[in-house]
């Protein structure tokens, strides 16, 4: 396996949510998956609980079955006022780029079926559970999210490529149901995994610093 001779700031600058651009032909070997989570494992998380699990899914029949649920969350997003096309509206210089983003998403939910390798990472605990408080929401949360995002940059270091999506989440009871998981897991999100198609990746446009940052208190001027 041939790893991208990329520096750190690389790493992180230019591992992008990859739809259009996977490979839907070339297959993943699990030793590379596995040497991903393994780098994965190092994540912090929250009282060092390491309540994650990883489930990798590669058989063809499950992966069309959640496929098949996956588009149909899709086909009701898109139409939403969450879909790209809604966001950023108040700057017409972004409606290019939404456009785009939508169309990339729409390539993913009708290929899903086909990308070799989807992980679905996962947490012990509920946290949807009635009453949860926002600090044991974010608890759980803060305790898989790092180890997922180690894994899409060990991922984009050997040449895959991922996507962090969460549509498939409002059917998670079927998905759970297809893959067996006991109902104290939650599932929170499922990473498309597969070899890009070039490796050229490039940094974001992203509006500047100067209108998220707040030091001190929520100065806005």
């Amino acid at each position: 396996m041939t790893r991208l001779q990329l520096s750190a700031d690389e790493v992180l600058t230019t591992t992008r949510a990859v739809r259009k651009r996977l490979d839907l032909e070339k297959p993943v070997d699990m030793a590379v998956i596995r040497e991903c989570l393994e780098i994965a494992l190092q994540a912090p998380s929250g009282s060092n609980s390491q309540g994650w699990h990883f489930l990798v899914v590669t058989d063809e029949t499950k992966k069309a079955a959640i496929a098949k649920l996956y588009k149909k969350a899709f086909d009701d997003y898109a139409t939403s006022p969450n879909a790209p096309t809604q966001q950023h509206k108040d700057d017409p210089s972004m409606a290019g780029t939404q456009q785009r983003v939508l169309s990339s998403a729409q390539h993913l939910a009708d290929n899903l079926a086909r990308v070799p390798v989807l992980l679905i990472p996962c947490c012990s605990g509920r946290p949807d559970a009635p009453g949860a408080p926002l600090a044991m929401q974010a608890g759980l949360f803060g305790s898989i999210l790092p180890a997922v995002w180690s894994f899409m940059l060990a991922a984009r270091e050997r040449g895959l490529g991922t996507c962090w999506t969460t549509l498939h989440l409002v059917h998670e009871k079927a998905v759970a149901d297809i893959l067996g998981l006991p109902d104290e897991i939650a599932q929170v999100a499922l990473i498309p995994v597969a070899y890009t198609v070039g490796t050229d990746f490039k940094t974001a446009s992203r509006k500047p610093l100067e209108g998220v940052l707040h030091v001190n208190g929520w100065q806005t001027d």
